[in-house]
């Protein structure tokens, strides 16, 4: 089973091989071994990689949590000699991500070497989803608008603020509201983006409604096109840090009708939070934590008197 779900993760023999310290050979053999005892084909196999069978998904929503708590197990009992050791796998959305995981990931290779660490960064819901079949120990998520059966556990609230070119010609008012976002011309998430939902809630509270001329999913091109053009956007205040540093794009909290998204980390309630998970956890928290707070010092109110700049065309 730990083979099957290595290879329905990495989708390549290869990967899934080199990842288990086994020969290829071994895990092709042990997977036939495994399609034959249960009659049924769980991988398409093609030029492409390893893609799992109708068959594969329902296998990998069966298992999944009996592996995870299996090594679950193991990690509690090895924690008992006062090692924390274990396979941890955790999702993150692309703002944190792309903010800290670099940091954390080091960290955790540091501290725990006995710890091996698994990250991936996806939209919300499909974190939730892989939370759900065992796929993932927890993940850190922006907090969902519907209800779900996770465990959900505040972590923090961030400010959104308006972020535009350094040197560019837009100058917010002295009394920023959300209800005149619409004024410019905007860059946004698109519709797919748990940013995106969030910011068309609080649209759809002030009576407006949000069209973007240009949607981008990711974040740090997103980011480069505020640098290089007269377009803003409405983000989180870390989905900005690296920019803010740089000194290629300046931010304005809103005076009034701000925007504040809540991160929440979840996990399924009936599987237990392994010591190892909750070691990462902890140091992916701090370390989100830091990176707010270093943010926050480079994020400006608007200036007094100043005029709001109106919808402007924007050239590429």
């Amino acid at each position: 089973m730990q083979y099957f779900l290595c290879l329905a993760e990495e989708k390549s023999v290869t990967r899934a091989a080199r990842q288990l310290n086994i020969v290829q050979p071994a895990l092709s053999m042990q997977i036939t071994k495994l399609e034959a005892e249960l009659g049924q084909k769980l991988f398409d196999r093609s030029v492409q990689g390893m893609t799992l069978t109708s068959a594969g998904e329902t296998l990998l929503r069966l298992t999944a949590p009996i592996v995870r708590d299996a090594e679950h197990a193991q990690q509690e009992m090895a924690q008992l000699g006062g090692r924390i050791s274990g396979r941890v796998s955790v999702g993150l959305i692309t703002s944190v991500a792309q903010s800290i995981m670099a940091r954390s990931s080091a960290t955790v290779a540091s501290r725990y070497p006995e710890i091996t660490l698994s990250a991936c960064e996806g939209y919300t819901e499909t974190l939730v989803d892989w939370v759900n079949t065992g796929q993932l120990d927890f993940a850190l998520i922006n907090v969902p608008r519907r209800r779900t059966s996770l465990a959900a556990h505040h972590v923090m609230d961030e400010e959104m603020v308006l972020a535009c070119r350094k040197e560019g010609p837009i100058k917010p008012p002295a009394r920023l509201r959300f209800d005149r976002i619409a004024d410019f011309d905007l860059v946004l998430p698109s519709k797919r983006h748990g940013l995106r939902l969030i910011l068309d809630e609080h649209a759809a509270a002030v009576g407006i409604d949000l069209r973007p001329r240009l949607e981008l999913d990711t974040l740090p091109a997103l980011c480069d096109v505020l640098a290089t053009t007269d377009f803003a956007t409405v983000l989180p205040t870390i989905a900005l840090r690296q920019s803010l540093s740089a000194g290629t794009i300046r931010a304005h909290r809103f005076g009034e009708q701000k925007i504040v998204r809540s991160i929440a980390w979840v996990h399924h309630p009936r599987r237990a939070v392994s010591v190892a998970a909750r070691a990462v956890l902890d140091i992916i928290s701090h370390d989100l934590a830091e990176a707010a707070a270093s943010v926050r010092t480079l994020v400006g109110s608007p200036s007094s008197g100043s005029r709001q700049q109106l919808r402007r065309r924007t050239t590429f």
